[in-house]
């Protein structure tokens, strides 16, 4: 082994640890340098199994901080709501923890309205966000979807890598069952962060969705208008939020699209204002 080697060996290796914010031990880890980008996984999830792929090239620009929210992962549980809002709350707070004053946020599904429940509670901490298979308001999914959330159990995730995940990684390995309950509680829950919040929000966003991941297309069409789209950009000025709509792709294989997402994202978060 070449001491070239060992040194990129020793770069690509990532900064762990866990921020005390809001009552949680909260693990992250931070893997490359530059412009800080956060990236906040969908429910059940962890950076494992929500960012395969996605670390290795953001970081090739920038400094990526992966997080696992309240009771995902190798951040414990504690005894209290997991909702878009606490969870905004516990970014912004780790953020203020590694001392970085604004960052960008990349959130897929429960983390997108993380994101921007980010965007509305801490606008000084987020310059601007991207937001993959979301939706602000729980009507937002195509009918019978949020319906079917309260009738999900463990057994549903029975030998799937959301399972294999936590009981690896999770300091309650044998707490799955009840790590799913706590997850459905809230999210069973009826929701709307209010057009007029979204709307006031200063970073800019893109959504990114599939035409076939759950989300009716009327509701896209209402976030990306919220934030200024639906405008003749040869005639005037073109919105500072942006929109993509990716065919024959579903929520889940929305992530599987992320040689085609990544570079969207980099144009996005580096464009001027």
């Amino acid at each position: 082994m070449t001491l070239a080697t060992t040194n990129l060996q020793a770069q690509r290796k990532p900064t762990t640890g866990y921020a005390p914010v809001n009552g949680l031990k909260m693990y992250y880890e931070v893997h490359g340098s530059g412009e800080p980008v956060v990236l906040l996984h969908g429910a059940f999830m962890t950076i494992t199994n929500n960012w395969d792929g996605w670390i290795s090239e953001l970081s090739k620009t920038r400094k990526v901080i992966a997080v696992e929210m309240q009771g995902h992962g190798r951040t414990a549980d504690i005894a209290r709501d997991i909702t878009d809002e606490n969870l905004a709350d516990d970014v912004a707070a780790l953020l203020s923890h590694l001392k970085i004053p604004r960052a960008d946020l990349i959130g897929y599904s429960m983390g997108g309205g993380v994101a921007m429940q980010c965007a509305i509670r801490h606008p000084d901490k987020v310059r601007k966000a991207v937001i993959l298979s979301s939706t602000f308001r729980s009507d937002g999914m195509v009918a019978g979807a949020y319906e079917s959330i309260p009738k999900l159990t463990a057994d549903d995730f029975k030998g799937s890598p959301i399972e294999t995940e936590y009981k690896k990684l999770s300091p309650t390995p044998d707490d799955f069952p009840k790590f799913i309950q706590h997850v459905l509680a809230a999210a069973s829950k009826g929701y709307d962060f209010g057009a007029d919040k979204l709307k006031a929000t200063t970073a800019p966003m893109f959504f990114v969705h599939g035409d076939a991941d759950g989300v009716r297309l009327a509701h896209v069409a209402e976030m990306f208008r919220l934030k200024g789209g639906e405008v003749h950009g040869d005639m005037g000025p073109r919105s500072a939020s942006r929109l993509a709509i990716l065919p024959d792709t579903t929520h889940v294989t929305l992530m599987q699209r992320m040689p085609i997402i990544v570079p969207m994202v980099n144009d996005f978060l580096d464009a001027k204002p």
